[in-house]
């Protein structure tokens, strides 16, 4: 099963259906919606659950907004720090859109 990294810091968030995207650059845009992948924490490589993809949209920076922000469960300000600070100077972003799959 081909699996997605997440930081540490939003598995909660998954796991609550609190978070349902992921924002990511053209290197990870390769995700089909329909598909599981296996949810792992990026710092320790840690299993934590299975997403459904159910989308990938190709998005600019600047398009972000606070319907993004909410689903990233943070203000758009943070999102868009946050961003900047994993993705420096990228423009084109992908947003993937999933669920928490349930057994």
């Amino acid at each position: 099963m081909e699996s997605i990294t997440l930081y540490q810091r939003f598995e909660a968030d998954i796991l609550s259906g609190k978070k349902t995207i992921t924002i990511r650059d053209t290197a990870e845009k390769h995700y089909f919606p329909g598909s599981l992948v296996q949810a792992l924490t990026f710092e320790d490589q840690k299993k934590f659950g299975k997403l459904k993809i159910l989308s990938v949209e190709s998005i600019q920076f600047k398009q972000l907004n606070k319907s993004h922000a909410q689903q990233e469960n943070m203000s758009l300000d943070e999102l868009k720090k946050v961003i900047q600070k994993i993705y420096p100077n990228t423009k084109q972003l992908f947003i993937i859109s999933f669920i928490l799959f349930k057994f």
